[in-house]
């Protein structure tokens, strides 16, 4: 039997490209090269300016010589200036610059940057091209990070990249890192370098100029260009922080992968069997604005950044600033292996270590499982933490002597719609044969590996083990009998209706993050308040349907496993069955913000 013929569903409705349409502004965005240009030399002969100057601000991450070509012979500048080349510190500079952030060899881990784009430039470099800019003739274009700091523009166009093609481009030795020629310092070191500084250093200046880009240029896939105005721009985030909408989800391969997303999410046949989806990681996630036909590919990060009280709901946002701290994807194992064993970092060890406000808590909620399935949570009644140590020492250092995880570990069985709560410095992985939706807290990359089953990665090495860092974050006391009382099904009844029930299943006290799971055959009123955002995932039945009663959004359908997002500002609406679930019982599972009444 097929897993879509297990879950009753008729056939894989998962939506791959879902996108917000943006009214009223078909005829502010332009596609291709040819295009552009055109759009560009227009405002800028109206400008009716001698020495005109086009500053392009661009985002670490994209194809630089596509874009330095393409303006260069549409727009026949007088000079081209590229502040990398031309503004930053030299390499050495730069490398001394950030070393501090980058944790020294660790592989994997350094500490959130404070630096800024104006730390990478050079003072003397600046003050000289400002100088000289008083005699310039003609068009001057200024392109690269920075671009808005070193000169007076007339006309700026902010050139950004999402940041899961950016891993890929990565990948493919493509990009370098913010002010270092280092295409080929591999793939992780790059993710770590632009995780911790990059990424940090450009969405400060990103956040600081959103209402001057006149433009903004989308070059997600080479040689097709997109270009919107700099009011479409923002008129698609307005629109996106007032109504139900889902970001664009993205899949990894993992060694520990599983067929289960392969079926449900119409997933092409690969190399390597699919671990991961990320369907609601904002950071990382795209965000496609529709304007007409045309589909425009955004970080959807930038509407955190431009309407976080809208968007997170304003004692969110006053507790978490401008991030989205709730996080959605799934962990596929269907016919797979386990996941590494691990465990996360204590809010103390978080902040110290890595600068962070807040740490990874989690949870399981299985969506589907085969009957041997079972999750790995916390330590056995007996355990002996010198023990237990040198044992994930001795399977680190030798492939002959695996790690006894029936001695240390507790095992549980899993089937579907069970809820495992994970609070960071619990022992923990999710077995083979099972279908996870993670619902956590956002900083995602903080897992320490305790144990990785004796095998290599899809690059044929193994992963890095963090043994050190994981023990000086377990809680020894976290032990079987504790944690089936405290962290399985905490199941609570809360209300019922005509046609629905509401059930609590957690979190954890410790952790920040409510859920709640709606059972109904008939529609069920839901509301934000207006104080926090809610992130939703359908987790039975094959569609449903979003409604405002006030009719403050066009109604929007989501379909089974796919998870969307209810801003805070939505306040009111309703979830009722739709399509070929009508008359059938549907269960969504809702995660929001605990915040004081």
């Amino acid at each position: 039997m097929s897993y879509l013929q297990k879950l009753g569903l008729g056939k894989a409705g998962y939506d791959k490209t879902p996108y917000v349409p943006v009214k009223d502004h078909a005829d502010a965005c332009w596609c291709g090269w040819k295009d552009i240009a055109e759009q560009l030399g227009k405002r800028l002969k109206g400008l009716d300016k001698a020495a005109p100057v086009l500053a392009v601000e661009a985002y670490t991450g994209l194809h630089d010589d596509e874009i330095i070509a393409a303006l260069a012979e549409g727009l026949s500048p007088a000079r081209f200036v590229e502040t990398e080349k031309t503004l930053f510190k030299s390499e050495t500079e730069i490398e001394a610059l950030v070393a501090p952030d980058l944790g020294g060899d660790d592989p994997l881990f350094g500490r959130i940057s404070r630096l800024t784009t104006i730390d990478f430039m050079d003072a003397d470099k600046r003050a000289a091209l400002k100088a000289e800019a008083d005699g310039w003739t003609g068009l001057t274009i200024v392109y690269g990070p920075g671009a808005l700091l070193c000169c007076e523009p007339d006309l700026i166009v902010y050139a950004d990249m999402p940041r899961w093609e950016h891993q890929m481009r990565q990948r493919r030795n493509e990009v370098r890192n913010l002010g270092v020629e280092n295409k080929n310092l591999g793939a992780k070191l790059q993710y770590k370098r632009s995780f911790f500084i990059d990424w940090r250093v450009g969405d400060k200046l990103k956040r600081a100029t959103f209402d001057r880009w006149d433009y903004y240029l989308e070059t997600v896939r080479p040689n097709e260009p997109k270009l919107i105005s700099g009011e479409a721009f923002r008129a698609g985030l307005a629109c996106a922080a007032r109504r139900p909408f889902r970001v664009v989800p993205f899949f990894d391969p993992g060694v520990w992968g599983g067929r289960w997303m392969k079926e449900v999410c119409d997933l092409p046949d690969a190399p390597h069997n699919f671990a991961w989806c990320f369907d609601c990681v904002p950071e990382e996630n795209s965000l496609l604005l529709g304007f007409g036909e045309t589909r425009v590919e955004i970080p959807s990060i930038n509407l955190v950044f431009r309407h976080p009280k809208e968007l997170l709901g304003e004692p969110v946002y006053g507790r978490f600033g401008a991030e989205f701290p709730i996080r959605f994807d799934f962990l596929d194992t269907m016919g797979g292996q386990n996941l590494s064993f691990q465990v996360h970092p204590l809010i103390d060890y978080a902040y110290e270590h890595f600068g962070l406000r807040y740490t990874q808590d989690e949870s399981y909620y299985i969506l589907d499982a085969e009957p041997d399935a079972g999750v790995y949570l916390g330590l056995k009644e007996d355990v002996e933490p010198e023990a237990m140590i040198a044992d994930l020492a001795t399977a680190a250092g030798d492939p002959e002597r695996p790690f006894p995880d029936e001695k240390h570990v507790a095992r549980f069985p899993a089937k579907k719609h069970d809820h495992f709560l994970i609070p960071a410095g619990t022992c923990h992985c999710s077995g083979a044969n099972s279908m996870v939706l993670e619902i956590s807290h956002t900083p995602y990359i903080f897992t320490f590996k305790l144990w990785d089953w004796d095998r290599l990665d899809l690059d044929g090495k193994p992963r890095p083990i963090n043994l050190e860092r994981g023990a000086a974050n377990i809680q020894w006391d976290r032990r079987e009998k504790w944690v089936e009382a405290n962290l399985i099904n905490q199941l609570e009844a809360i209300d019922n209706g005509d046609g629905w029930r509401e059930e609590r299943t957690g979190l954890y006290p410790s952790e920040f993050i409510e859920t709640r799971r709606h059972w109904f055959t008939k529609a069920v009123d839901h509301d934000t308040g207006s104080r926090s955002v809610n992130v939703i995932n359908l987790v039975q039945g094959e569609e449903a349907i979003v409604e405002s009663p006030t009719g403050a959004f066009t109604a929007f359908v989501v379909h089974y496993a796919e998870t969307f997002i209810i801003p805070a500002a939505v306040g009111r609406y309703t979830i009722r069955p739709h399509g070929a679930a009508e008359g059938k019982e549907c269960a969504t599972l809702k995660a929001f913000v605990r915040v004081s009444p």
